[in-house]
């Protein structure tokens, strides 16, 4: 069996002994979290004085074994460090999230989506076994197992996904890959009517073919009522005649207007996204090409950007300019939700008449196969798409209240939907159980946080501790 050895298991067992030490120096009642530079999160939480645990060196690929098609890979390790070790090897993770820091155990105990995901699911069903810090203070390794034969730990595998941090950490991921070729052809096909589009969806992801055509990747873009794309990606070894690059000038987002078809390398392809964190780089100027040129292209990061909407959120930047110029407070509307792909138009129309805001992401989602995960309980053999809507919508005083948020939370639940939880949720505990089955969840917690040191998901994703 060819392998290739990434970090060793030597440096690994001395990351996880620094991290024990690390969560056994925290005192009992106080809340235990990660120590990290960066993140994902859109979540406000109350600032503590305590120090977090202790992850350094646990951000890298242990191994790659080609043969096998796995990889064992360090809990804190982005996706941008990881493709980069497997694509060497024609290999990607079943799922690579569309922002390069996004780490491979946020995307398990949060949840990840990409263009892949009509065909393979979310990123934690491509884990085959995982060890995970519990808040017993023991670092456990978890399986799948199967209804017969459960696998060790399995209660806390099965639970792990979208618990966010709430049951653990994990330091050790054993993911499945696939193979890729060089290139990825891009078809953009524009719907004017957004039943339509929903029932090709519907198509793709069954046939997994359009017009006789493969499809290895299906995400969309729906910039206004009447104006829908979706982007069909085929795997390919030939080049075509030449890729594009949309990491200088160009913005990708606006090539789906602009041309029928399309060519990037798998590398391109797969961080397409993050040079412009979608289209909300413009916020800060970089639409503009004038300032594009001169925003240097190191820069031109989701992860940059993240930074300076928390030191706005920090210091209440815009929030000031719009209060000396007089314009109304604004709501940040900052989500990911799920709904059943024949409720996609009703979505649709209800959120251009309630919230305005586009363009808006589209990602048509299935599981991979017949197993539920109880803390998101999508339903098998059932398409959603991941409506994702990323910015700001003037309210006025009300917008500390949330309104809008609120309202879309109560739209997506009548359309049988579901949202992540990696930005704000205002949920009553009651409702919040139900949609995350709360018992579970608190069972299993329980079992592996008997001193509950770690804190509940619904204190960390709407009482913001």
């Amino acid at each position: 069996m060819t392998s290739s050895q990434g970090r060793n298991l030597t440096t690994h067992r001395e990351a996880e002994r620094r991290l024990l030490q690390s969560f056994h120096a925290i005192p009992p009642g106080e809340p235990v979290r990660l120590a990290k530079r960066t993140s994902n999160l859109f979540r406000p939480r109350a600032r503590t004085g305590v120090p977090g645990l202790d992850v350094s060196g646990l951000d890298g690929v242990l191994s790659v074994d080609p043969t096998t098609r796995t990889a064992d890979v360090q809990g804190m390790c982005t996706y941008e460090d990881l493709v980069a070790a497997t694509l060497p090897h024609g290999l990607i993770p079943l799922v690579v999230p569309q922002l390069r820091t996004i780490t491979l155990g946020g995307a398990v105990t949060g949840l990840g989506i990409e263009s892949t995901s009509f065909r393979n699911g979310l990123p934690h069903e491509s884990v085959l076994e995982m060890d995970v810090l519990t808040g017993a203070g023991e670092i456990v390794t978890a399986t799948a197992g199967t209804t017969e034969n459960p696998g060790e730990n399995s209660d806390l595998f099965a639970t792990f996904p979208n618990s966010y941090g709430s049951l653990g950490y994990a330091t050790r991921l054993r993911i499945e890959l696939e193979r890729v070729p060089r290139f990825v052809a891009l078809q953009h096909v524009r719907f004017d009517d957004a039943t339509l589009m929903a029932k090709a969806i519907e198509e793709i992801v069954t046939e997994r073919t359009w017009q006789g055509e493969p499809v290895d990747g299906l995400d969309g873009v729906s910039f206004q009522p009447g104006e829908h794309y979706l982007t069909l990606a085929r795997w390919t070894d030939d080049p075509l005649g030449g890729t594009s690059d949309y990491t200088g000038q160009e913005i990708y987002y606006r090539s789906l207007q602009q041309r029928e078809h399309d060519l990037l390398t798998v590398h391109d392809y797969l961080w397409r996204w993050d040079t412009d964190w979608f289209w909300c780089s413009g916020a800060f100027g970089l639409h503009n090409p004038r300032i594009r040129r001169l925003w240097p292209k190191r820069w031109r990061r989701s992860d940059v950007y993240h930074k300076l909407v928390g030191l706005d959120r920090r210091f209440g930047i815009i929030d000031r300019i719009d209060r000396r110029k007089g314009r109304p407070q604004r709501e940040r509307v900052i989500q990911d939700v799920e709904v059943p792909v024949e409720n996609l138009p009703d979505f649709l129309a209800w959120f251009d008449e309630h919230v305005g805001m586009r363009p808006v992401w589209l990602c048509p989602l299935r599981l991979r196969g017949d197993r539920t995960w109880p803390t998101y309980p999508l339903q098998p053999a059932t398409t959603y798409v991941n409506i994702g809507f990323w910015g700001t919508v003037p309210v006025g005083p009300d917008a500390d209240q949330a309104p809008m948020n609120r309202a879309i939370e109560e739209r997506v639940h009548q359309l049988g939907g579901h949202k992540s939880l990696y930005s704000e949720a205002f949920y009553d505990k009651e409702t919040f159980d139900a949609l995350y089955d709360g018992a579970n969840l608190a069972a299993v917690k329980a079992r592996h946080d008997p001193d509950d040191r770690f804190t509940s998901l619904h204190d960390k994703a709407v009482r913001r501790r």
